[in-house]
């Protein structure tokens, strides 16, 4: 993320510098658009599209009565629409995040263009990691996914989902689909591009498939235990900035990173390799929404083991690369020092001469 610079001149109209500056107002020009959308019974069914979770089901809590039936979801194109709108809202909380808390400190802080990058990098993904993590936690719970790790395939597949854990693929989709176009708008540098364009995809593609596979409920374990990782890191890297000596959370991290990955394998491997394979209901049905076939199988664990590698890769470079630098600036400070000390000798002996 580049460094904005507030300018007294008005850029000319929808030019690209009036749309960086202003894309937030214009977002939620377009988000009040759809909201407005509800108060009129000619535009109030397609605006309900956007904003509230579509594909509803009611079902009788235990063959009761009709007053304690529950809602549960399952998912279509429509939510195509209602991921569109999330998307227009995780816009709208960057740059809320950004101008309110980030570029305040920022100006504090008085970091390079470097650090400013990388902390407001830090900054938003740590604030969207935490929230991410304490609501998926409280969905784990209350669905007694942590107390039974049985649930993880016993059922499958697990076309109806609570609202909050539908509700919540909804809004991590929408995150992570806005930070594409924040990419422009947060003028990345074209180095940083490629690099960020990965990591984003990889969150898609997985997301995705937990959710369209009927994975969600491993899908929510897996998210919670890398986003709460992931935390730790950038909580470790804004903590950093603001004092160098300060890296004991990035041991602390190194430990969980590697634990975090064993876990992510070994859930994976036990649920899909087998749970799924020992279930009852085997085949690809579209119709009741199983894809429990051999071929889907092996191409979920393929695509998750692949994932870890290059996150070990990834992770082996970042160390080596920490390490390189922890030992050129002990190199640096024993040569000052040495300098020091041969130039407090050097005057010594001139004063005794």
């Amino acid at each position: 993320m580049g460094i904005r610079k507030k300018n007294n001149k008005n850029p000319p109209m929808l030019s690209h510098e009036f749309v960086i500056q202003n894309h937030a107002d214009i977002v939620s020009c377009v988000a009040m658009v759809f909201l407005l959308g509800l108060m009129f019974e000619i535009t109030s069914k397609v605006a309900v599209l956007f904003i509230t979770v579509q594909y509803n089901v009611t079902i009788p809590a235990n063959g009761g009565p009709e007053e304690t039936a529950v809602n549960y979801f399952h998912y279509g194109l429509k939510d195509v629409a209602t991921v569109f709108f999330y998307m227009l809202v995780a816009i709208i909380m960057h740059a809320i995040i950004q101008e309110y808390v980030l570029d305040k400190i920022n100006r504090k802080m008085h970091f390079s263009k470097t650090k400013h990058s990388k902390f407001n990098e830090s900054g938003q993904l740590s604030a969207f990691y935490l929230f991410s993590c304490l609501w998926g936690a409280n969905i784990l719970v209350s669905e007694n996914l942590l107390s039974n790790p049985v649930s993880l395939w016993d059922g499958y597949p697990h076309t109806l989902m609570p609202f909050q854990m539908k509700f919540y693929y909804i809004c991590q989709l929408g995150y992570w689909l806005h930070a594409i176009p924040e990419l422009y708008f947060q003028k990345t540098k074209k180095e940083d591009i490629p690099r960020q364009l990965v990591y984003i995809s990889l969150y898609l593609i997985h997301i995705t498939g937990a959710y369209v596979l009927n994975l969600n409920r491993l899908g929510l374990v897996l998210l919670v235990l890398h986003y709460f990782v992931e935390l730790l890191f950038h909580l470790s890297q804004l903590t950093y900035f603001s004092n160098e000596d300060r890296q004991t959370g990035f041991t602390v991290w190194a430990v969980l990173f590697v634990l975090g990955r064993l876990l992510t394998l070994s859930l994976s491997v036990l649920t899909v390799g087998f749970g799924l394979a020992g279930a009852e209901k085997q085949g690809l049905n579209l119709a009741d929404g199983s894809f429990n076939v051999l071929v889907v199988r092996v191409t979920v664990l393929a695509a998750i083991c692949t994932t870890q590698a290059f996150m070990m890769w990834k992770f082996i470079n970042f160390q080596l690369r920490r390490w390189r630098e922890h030992a050129q600036t002990q190199t640096l400070k024993k040569k000052s020092s040495s300098s020091k000390s041969k130039s407090k000798k050097g005057q010594y002996s001139k004063e005794r001469n």
